[in-house]
């Protein structure tokens, strides 16, 4: 018996590891394995976490609420929500709606709202609206962007001062040598497939919007957890960027995910992207298409 129990272990074993599927593994920017703990940790010490994730990916939803949660714990009020998926002129509404002016669905049937808002923004909102957080819509209006991707900066002279509460403060500065901009201009979209050289003007705007709702609504001593598609944030330009141009000196934790087919070990994709890496699985489902 003994010895069947022993072989029936061996021939059973391969089939039972085989099925040790993990949904990600977290990785340091340099490569190092690290685990959760270890990402909230430097977060708590953070005057602003960029999460770039993936926007149809759940493990990225999946964490962001989940880090969120663990902040709170450490922050309490002094925490703040902000994100690229509600745009500056929407902020009112998110405002009022936090203020119970009126029903969730007066709300969000009046809310610019993006196609997987309910399964993975909605979360993070109403953790804000429950616990009296101030959740901060950073992006700049898309029209604004539109404007600029077809006529370049220019075409800002002619908004109104209105308006223009809505957007960075102009002129906007523009290095078109960054990298993350440089490479906009060989991906697909325009003639010869190249995209027009004004789109990665309308990004920097986007990114320029954002890091100045930033600073608006910070105050020393508290934390933003900024939500972002990973572009905005990675190998800390973009958003970053301009951050640092707003308010020079702040304790920046950026993270980013990453899809590889093995997750066991970090790729060279994700070398110097983040502070943290999220390696998930290339065959992870998709929150929407």
């Amino acid at each position: 018996m003994k010895y069947l129990s022993l072989l029936l272990a061996v021939i059973i074993s391969p089939f039972i590891s085989g099925q040790d599927k993990p949904a990600y593994k977290l990785f340091t920017g340099e490569g190092k394995k690290a685990d959760y703990g270890d990402m909230v940790k430097e977060a708590l010490k953070a005057d602003v976490v960029f999460f770039g994730e993936l926007h149809d990916n759940p493990i990225s939803h999946w964490l962001e609420l989940e880090l969120t949660k663990s902040l709170f714990e450490g922050k309490g009020k002094d925490l703040i929500l902000a994100a690229e998926m509600f745009e500056t002129d929407n902020q009112l509404i998110i405002d009022e709606y936090f203020a119970g002016f009126f029903k969730e669905s007066s709300f969000e049937s009046e809310v610019r709202k993006w196609n997987n808002y309910a399964t993975d923004y909605k979360p993070l909102l109403n953790f804000a609206k429950d616990n009296g957080l101030k959740f901060v819509a950073s992006n700049v209006p898309r029209h604004y962007a539109s404007m600029v991707a077809s006529g370049g900066f220019e075409v800002l002279d002619k908004v109104s001062d209105e308006g223009k509460k809505f957007i960075a403060p102009l002129p906007i500065e523009y290095d078109p040598e960054l990298p993350c901009y440089k490479e906009m201009l060989s991906m697909g979209g325009g003639p010869m497939g190249h995209a027009s050289e004004n789109l990665p003007k309308a990004q920097s705007m986007k990114d320029a919007t954002m890091a100045n709702s930033i600073v608006k609504y910070r105050q020393p001593g508290q934390t933003v957890i900024h939500f972002n598609g990973s572009y905005h944030s990675d190998r800390y330009m973009g958003i970053i960027w301009y951050l640092n141009k707003y308010s020079p000196g702040l304790k920046i934790v950026t993270i980013t995910t990453i899809l590889q087919d093995d997750v066991e070990k970090m790729g060279d994709e994700g070398r110097g992207q983040a502070d943290f890496v999220i390696v998930v699985p290339t065959a992870m489902t998709r929150t929407y298409k």
